[in-house]
């Protein structure tokens, strides 16, 4: 005879368990993202024969943990359908590490320049997993797009050192200044740190005046309670 008192409880939807195991995930990637941003900048600098390996094994290490959530993240997905539809382009970064097994001095360059875009796309995305506010993400995705567009002038030689590919890739970002260089990569690279800097202003303006409005609104929400009040 069944007890009434007690309920069954349905089982667990193993949708809904990986929904929430996979938002769990999303700030340690997070974070390891904005790492890995580091570890290519690493890459691109080190000299030492020792820091160079150990830049490298952290390197592959960030690498084999994102494949793997990203095989988790596809593996669990409800709808496969959508899944890659929405992340396919994802396979194009993971695949660009492999460049660098190839001999050829175009492709070894190509796998350097696509490393540094991995990073920032990767580094982009953490951002925005780790931020809600969209001023510390604004300011996030800008650190982000400053060191990776620095890498890429620095990587394909359109300067010599890093100091001032560094310097002249964050003026160009922040307030559009010309790059210091007469390279192709460098001039196109040059609009579209304008067309960002345009964007990331509009963006700033617009944040700074929804808060005001936001503040006269509460002011004006504070002031009429009272008038209310008196005329009741």
């Amino acid at each position: 005879m069944r007890d009434e008192g007690t309920t069954r409880r349905p089982p667990p939807d193993p949708s809904v368990e990986t929904e929430g195991l996979a938002t769990r995930l999303d700030r340690p990637m997070g974070a390891l993202g904005l790492v890995f941003v580091l570890i290519v900048l690493g890459q691109a600098l080190a000299r030492e024969p020792w820091l160079v390996t150990t830049l490298t094994v952290l390197g592959w290490i960030c690498w084999a943990v994102f494949v793997a959530e990203f095989v988790f993240r596809a593996v669990r997905a409800p709808s496969q359908r959508r899944f890659w539809l929405r992340n396919w382009w994802q396979l194009v970064f993971l695949a660009l590490p492999f460049l660098r097994f190839a001999r050829a001095l175009t492709l070894l360059r190509t796998a350097r320049i696509g490393g540094v875009l991995s990073a920032a796309v990767r580094g982009s995305r953490s951002a925005g997993r780790l931020l809600t506010g969209r001023i510390g993400w604004l300011t996030a995705v800008t650190g982000v797009v400053v060191l990776a567009s620095s890498q890429l002038l620095y990587v394909v030689g359109a300067y010599d050192t890093y100091g001032p590919a560094l310097h002249d890739a964050a003026l160009a970002t922040i307030t559009g200044q010309v790059l210091d260089t007469d390279h192709g990569l460098a001039r196109f690279l040059e609009v579209a740190l304008a067309v960002y800097s345009v964007a990331v202003f509009a963006t700033l303006a617009g944040a700074l005046g929804a808060y005001f409005l936001e503040g006269r609104r509460e002011a004006g929400a504070d002031e009429a309670v009272p008038q209310a009040r008196g005329i009741r």
